[in-house]
């Protein structure tokens, strides 16, 4: 009975071929030792089969596979929120917007948050809260003075200024006196002093408070005249810049026949601090009357906003 199993055709082959030195009686015959190679070649046949419709099947399951996946329609995209964007004079932290990223919101120095520090990206495309906004912090309004007595506290983007605007100096014939806390006052001139009566009939101060790098132009101040109750007024004004340090900022020109403007004409970059004096000079049939002086203070903070 030859052997059915491959290991026992192949040790049958292997180990009965009866080499010469063995005794003849103990080795297969000639016919015995074809009939098992003929089983060992149908067994392999048979196994050559049984592999080849393996891979005719796999083939098949992967041929159908691709054409599912190939008729299947486009991913979905993952759900996003809409970007956001850091507050003007503050920080964002967080660059990512998909569904559970977090981020995070603060405000400069001088700046207060208003709205959510945090907002969390939800599975519907929306976040948990309105993007905030940073709001400028007033210390003049602290309950505590912020400035020393005798000066006047002046908001400014991210911070404040103490001022104290002081009259001019009494100088001959001419002295002033302070009216308001931003405005002096020529006292009466000599009836015979023509240089007096040509000093600034009135100071005024004025402090404004810029960003840095303001589109320009923009008008940032408008001084007019107007005339006492009974009493005709200028027939004519002349404006003009008469002294600071704006190093040529600033223009002033005529709006109207009894208004001039300060007009901002170069891009400022803070912080810093710039003064302008501004000149408005009445005639009345071209008769000099009087001039009055804005001295104009800017505080330009070092954020855009």
């Amino acid at each position: 009975m030859v052997p059915k199993c491959p290991r026992a055709l192949f040790l049958l082959l292997l180990f009965l071929a009866c080499p010469e030195s063995r005794a003849s009686q103990n080795c297969l015959n000639k016919q015995q030792f074809l009939t098992a190679i003929r089983h060992l070649q149908q067994l392999l046949k048979g196994q050559e089969t049984r592999f080849a419709e393996g891979v005719r099947h796999m083939k098949s399951r992967l041929a159908a596979l691709q054409s599912s996946v190939s008729k299947a329609g486009p991913d979905t995209p993952p759900v996003s929120c809409p970007a956001l964007n850091a507050p003007l004079d503050g920080r964002k932290f967080g660059s990512k917007y998909l569904v559970d990223h977090e981020v995070h919101f603060t405000c400069n120095p001088g700046f207060r948050l208003v709205g959510p520090s945090s907002v969390v990206c939800l599975p519907n495309g929306t976040w948990t809260g309105e993007q905030p906004r940073c709001k400028d912090v007033d210390e003049c309004v602290s309950p505590q003075p912020v400035c020393p007595r005798g000066t006047v506290c002046i908001n400014t983007g991210g911070g404040f200024q103490c001022v104290s605007p002081e009259c001019p100096e009494g100088s001959g014939n001419v002295s002033y006196v302070k009216t308001s806390p931003f405005q002096c006052e020529r006292n009466p001139c000599p009836m015979d002093s023509r240089p007096c009566r040509h000093m600034p009939k009135t100071i005024s101060f004025h402090y404004l408070s810029l960003p840095s790098n303001l589109k320009t132009p923009i008008t940032l101040f408008r001084m007019a005249t107007a005339s006492a109750p009974g009493r005709p007024g200028p027939n004519s004004l002349r404006f003009g810049i008469v002294g600071g340090n704006s190093r040529g900022h600033f223009v002033m020109q005529r709006s109207d026949r009894q208004t001039g403007e300060l007009i901002l004409v170069q891009t400022l970059e803070g912080p810093q601090t710039l003064e302008v004096d501004v000149d408005m000079s009445e005639y009345l049939d071209r008769s000099f009357q009087a001039s009055h002086v804005s001295k104009v203070t800017i505080f330009v903070s070092p954020y855009d906003f």
